[in-house]
């Protein structure tokens, strides 16, 4: 349940509204915007602020710029692709803040107009939450909406420290994006079934220890996987593993027992001589990788196994791919279980950058029944943590 205030229960009939979305999208080596997935989902909470007349300044950040003015992360794109998605052109100042803005918005901009300021990020004061970056941003508007959930865990300026100047609400998409993650948690369709993959067990600690209180199953796969083999007594090879985590994982595998939680890893693994998409390969037992291989995919036995526990699934929620999909000897795995989530009849919630990619990849997100925009976001907020963008809009 969403128990903040949002755009809806607040005045912004010909107000003026300054709009923290997510336009952080990939671009290719030539400027142009490769999916533009976040600026779609802005839509519907600016598409509400135009029939409601209000003077629009939208603000995002993209890139790591480190506090530097770098035209390779100019917002420039992202207004023109915004304009096309409306119809309807969109100013972009070079500029976050500067008098001549707060005069074009206060004097010059129409109602129901908007406009996007520069990246946030070319700003040392963004990432700081500097309270006089936040008091400049806050100048320009009488209402600030909060609707980039992708930034939600950022206590930045432009998240948190302009509610201090201005009334702060959410956006269409936060409220969605925060209700239905919180649902996981506190009211899943029964059994909940959560798979994880990824790199590394260390980014995911808390995750995986709040999830153990709260799911039925949890596959584990990926390259994190093999840390919670080694912890078992498995022979791993050259396979990717956290050393330092082993003792973590013993006590994850104990409170998985301890919570009558089917804790599944893989039982068979995809092997490759070096980590290159063209490497030697072969099938082994996930017991026994040899000496001189690493685990690059799991095996046929294994996305067997993890496709009959997710075809008894309530609620799946999915993080993190399954092994190397992104070269083609090794994606077997993430590629079968992305289909078996996406066909099962379960609600199926996706988040997570690798997993995004991977969900484009085989054109599967209109299949889940949400796919979130915010993967940091989205795994702080399963860890049960407050998230400041949040914590910091109006209380109903």
């Amino acid at each position: 349940m969403f128990e903040k205030k949002t755009v809806e229960d607040i005045d912004v009939k010909r107000k003026r509204v300054l709009v923290r979305v997510d336009y952080n999208v990939p671009l290719d080596s030539e400027g142009n915007i490769t999916d533009n997935t976040r600026i779609k989902l802005s839509l519907p909470t600016i598409k509400y602020l135009i029939d409601n007349e209000a003077k629009i300044i939208l603000m995002s950040h993209l890139g790591r710029p480190k506090g530097e003015v770098n035209d390779k992360f100019r917002l420039d794109p992202a207004a023109k692709e915004l304009g096309k998605l409306l119809g309807r052109k969109v100013k972009k100042f070079d500029d976050i803040v500067s008098p001549g803005i707060k005069e074009y918005v206060e004097n010059t901009m129409n109602y129901g107009d908007m406009v996007l300021l520069e990246n946030l990020r070319f700003d040392i004061g963004e990432k700081s939450n500097d309270r006089e970056f936040a008091k400049s941003l806050a100048s320009l508007a009488e209402v600030f909406v909060n609707d980039a959930f992708g930034a939600a865990h950022r206590a930045h300026a432009s998240v948190v420290g302009v509610t201090e100047f201005l009334p702060a609400v959410a956006g269409f998409l936060m409220k969605k994006e925060v209700g239905t993650l919180t649902s996981l948690l506190e009211s899943p369709k029964r059994p909940f079934l959560t798979v994880l993959g990824g790199s590394k067990v260390s980014g995911k600690i808390m995750v995986i220890k709040n999830l153990l209180g709260k799911v039925d199953s949890l596959i584990l796969g990926g390259g994190m996987s093999y840390t919670f083999l080694k912890a078992k007594g498995c022979e791993i090879g050259k396979s990717i593993c956290e050393d330092e985590q082993i003792s973590y994982t013993k006590e994850m595998l104990e409170l998985a027992k301890k919570n009558n939680v089917n804790l599944m890893l893989p039982v068979d693994i995809v092997v490759g001589k070096e980590y290159d998409r063209d490497t030697d390969r072969k099938v082994v037992s996930a017991q026994s990788i040899p000496m001189d291989w690493m685990g690059l995919d799991i095996g046929e036995k294994s996305i067997e196994l993890f496709k009959n526990e997710i075809s008894e699934a309530g609620t799946i929620f999915w993080n993190g791919p399954v092994g190397v999909f992104e070269w083609e000897n090794f994606e077997n795995g993430t590629k079968k279980i992305a289909k078996a989530i996406a066909e099962s009849s379960a609600v199926t919630v996706a988040g997570g950058g690798d997993t995004l990619a991977a969900l484009k990849k085989y054109n599967l997100s209109a299949k889940f029944s949400h796919v979130s925009s915010g993967g940091g976001a989205s795994m702080e907020l399963l860890e049960g943590k407050e998230l400041p963008g949040i914590a910091s809009l109006l209380d109903k």
